[in-house]
């Protein structure tokens, strides 16, 4: 999206739905009031908002709209919260769903229900130009005590460096994505791992003597990890959960999917086929 940054404090437009929303059948709820309450973590491109209008975007909150339209809900309300307080904020019922391209993983599944993905998320690394170090995998990561490595706090990328064997004192915990990136400038790491849509995304928008590995699916004990991200909804909201998963699936079929998820970078390399949630639950 041009103009968009890559994270901003929402005002207070984007606030609805800060307290608990209510319990009860939560399709029904959305149905009767016209509007659904999402969570989001302001990391573009996944669910962020734009400094130039204000409004919540990214591939998540745009597929979320095109979405609920489908189902007779025109209105999405954004509330802003820190990446690992969605699952917490979704629980208690601050919002309806979680609408931050999450990876769907066993410990989340345990704690929330998901979509089927609408991507596949593969991981890279954002390093100084060049690649100095030849960061490529965690593991050279792990094999050096002398890198240090930023995640963002409560991500995949996090527990995979953690399943990778890198010690704690080489990683460095950053709450958003603008936050990790300003440890690099400084010196203060080696590489930032995310997705690889993420850097590439926040790499054009802030530029800088950078660059973007290569995405790859972590490999841990010899089994490839792949990964993909969607929608999470608390357990007992089976309707809301299938009503989601029947409209992603015709949107897949149509190619409006990839419709919507192209101007935020994703391509067909990102697309899930048919990838289940349950698939990536029992991982």
């Amino acid at each position: 999206m041009g103009g968009a940054g890559l994270a901003a404090v929402a005002g207070p437009a984007l606030l609805g739905g800060c307290s608990r929303i209510g319990t009860g059948n939560t399709m029904d709820r959305i149905r009767d009031q016209g509007y659904v309450n999402v969570g989001f973590a302001n990391e573009a491109p996944y669910g962020y908002t734009d400094l130039e209008t204000g409004e919540l975007t990214g591939e998540s909150p745009e597929l979320a709209r095109a979405i609920f339209a489908e189902l007779g809900i025109d209105e999405l309300r954004g509330v802003p919260v820190q990446f690992d307080g969605l699952i917490p904020g979704l629980v208690g019922g601050q919002f309806d769903m979680v609408s931050a391209g999450m990876a769907i993983t066993p410990d989340r599944c345990a704690e929330v229900s998901f979509t089927n993905p609408e991507y596949l998320s593969r991981t890279a690394f954002l390093v100084p130009e060049g690649n100095p170090e030849g960061i490529d995998s965690f593991g050279v990561i792990a094999d050096n005590p002398d890198l240090r490595l930023g995640v963002m706090n409560a991500t995949i990328e996090q527990q995979t460096a953690e399943d990778a064997g890198i010690p704690g004192a080489q990683v460095q915990t950053a709450p958003d994505p603008v936050s990790a990136f300003e440890l690099l400038e400084t010196g203060r790491i080696d590489a930032v791992s995310l997705t690889v849509i993420s850097l590439r995304w926040m790499l054009d928008v802030r530029g800088g003597p950078f660059e973007v590995t290569e995405g790859f699916f972590p490999v841990i004990d010899g089994e490839e990890q792949v990964s993909g991200g969607g929608y999470a909804i608390r357990h007992e909201d089976d309707a809301l959960r299938e009503a989601v998963n029947e409209k992603l699936a015709e949107f897949k079929d149509s190619g409006r999917l990839l419709e919507i998820l192209q101007p935020f970078g994703f391509s067909t390399d990102e697309l899930p086929g048919d990838l289940t949630a349950a698939e990536l639950c029992e991982a």
